[in-house]
């Protein structure tokens, strides 16, 4: 079948709860469909939150060479080789944020061009040496989740979402992962009606709002599920392969 007759020919797909189940792995019926996709011309691109030394070995996995998109679009791959543009969060911005985790006790992670980094290693030298792109909080306490997204609307300039319902991600403002997928679709010359995009999670929001078929997963946040064209079975009973299956290969 030659890609010219496929109605979709991106495939953005976040990782953690959407392409990985539970216990961090691809099926193997996952895998075989999104294969399949990728046999059939579709470009298959990993859309996620994580950095890129935690998604590139899944790329791998599957042998995508296909473009990637990571910490929530504050970094695009041409390719798995090629960074193709990078969006930095103000070194300002980040001692602030580290200060507030500090405020409130609870753990925060941060994730730099040179590492990642939390409680557990942090130094403050890092702040002024390191280029960072993704800062996030974890609690599971709901008061002070909204404190923290009342004092973060406050900083300005940033995008803040989730990656589940107990934490925050924050990022350069106007990046996420729609932003990650326009210009994904710039480097391959398609249109984002052209695109599906499968997620989970708000970090999955803009970018299953934007795409010509948003879909949710079965286990997605009930504001994604809301806002999506399809919602699909979890990310424990292979969601992706029947999107696959059934909206992009049917």
């Amino acid at each position: 079948m030659g890609d010219h007759l496929l109605k979709y020919k991106l495939l953005a797909l976040d990782m953690d709860g959407t392409l990985l189940n539970d216990n961090h792995q691809i099926s193997p019926e996952t895998e075989k469909w999104v294969l399949k996709a990728a046999e059939a011309g579709v470009h298959v691109c990993l859309s996620t939150g994580r950095g890129y030394n935690e998604a590139a070995p899944f790329g791998k996995q599957l042998g995508l060479d296909t473009p990637m998109i990571t910490a929530n679009g504050s970094e695009i791959w041409k390719s798995p080789r090629e960074l193709y543009r990078r969006e930095l969060l103000d070194k300002a911005i980040i001692a602030k944020m580290y200060d507030i985790a500090q405020e409130y006790g609870i753990w925060f992670w941060a994730y730099s061009v040179e590492g990642s980094y939390n409680e557990t290693n942090w130094k403050p030298e890092l702040l002024e040496r390191n280029q960072w792109v993704k800062f996030g909080y974890h609690t599971e306490d709901d008061g002070i989740r909204h404190q923290l997204m009342l004092r973060l609307q406050d900083l300005g300039g940033l995008e803040i979402t989730n990656s589940s319902p107990y934490n925050l991600e924050i990022n350069p403002a106007g990046v996420n992962k729609a932003s990650g997928i326009r210009t994904v679709c710039g480097l391959l010359g398609l249109d984002m009606s052209e695109t599906v995009a499968v997620g989970d999670s708000l970090n999955d929001l803009a970018a299953i709002q934007a795409a010509g078929l948003g879909v949710a997963m079965g286990n997605a946040q009930i504001a994604v599920k809301e806002n999506a064209d399809v919602v699909t079975a979890s990310n424990n009973d292979d969601g992706i392969a029947l999107i696959i299956r059934d909206y992009i290969l049917s």
